[in-house]
């Protein structure tokens, strides 16, 4: 009985492998179309403009990471309050300018420190609640130390849904209170 197992073990096996090799050799790499592209400068006009030195010129635009970057990060450290999905402890995209002002100013400052509340909605159990609490905080510390602040420099904590930023029993007061709170301490 082993022996037929084996065999038809086997058997699958290679007709597997075969498939896979059928559907490899239908892609040809040396037959993919190779495009040559000339640059465009700057000014949309092929042929390199008047000024040109025959040289290309790219249409991409330099960026300076200084500018407005005092008051860009006096109105990011201004926000603390960092807001989540139902169910979900994943930070989104619009917070990050915010964490990233506040990562820089917490590795520029090691002595600083900061209290990182996790809160959530009514909904659901209080251990439950105290979990997804603590995992929204350390999703949030997390972040905070890959964009440049020291894991000693912050505490995450969970408050569950013990401390509501509004107290009503809708929708709108549920996204207010599935947060977590920045605080220096």
């Amino acid at each position: 009985m082993r022996t037929m197992h084996r065999t038809w073990k086997l058997a699958g096996s290679l007709l597997a492998a075969a498939l896979i090799a059928a559907g490899c050799s239908s892609t040809k790499l040396d037959e993919a179309p190779v495009e040559t592209r000339t640059p465009v400068p700057a000014d949309g006009q092929a042929g390199g403009g008047a000024g040109s030195k025959g040289a290309p010129q790219s249409g991409v635009a330099t960026v300076d990471l200084t500018k407005g970057g005092a008051s860009a990060d006096a109105a990011a450290l201004a926000q603390r309050v960092v807001y989540f999905d139902f169910d979900s402890f994943v930070v989104k995209d619009e917070f990050r300018p915010m964490l990233e002002a506040h990562a820089k100013a917490l590795a520029a400052n090691r002595g600083s420190r900061m209290m990182v509340e996790g809160h959530t909605d009514e909904r659901g159990g209080r251990e439950y609640n105290l979990a997804l609490g603590q995992k929204r905080a350390d999703a949030v510390v997390k972040t905070l130390v890959l964009l440049g602040a020291s894991d000693n420099q912050l505490e995450a904590v969970s408050f569950g849904k013990e401390r509501p930023a509004d107290p009503g029993h809708d929708e709108a007061a549920w996204a207010q209170n599935r947060r977590v709170e920045l605080k220096s301490r």
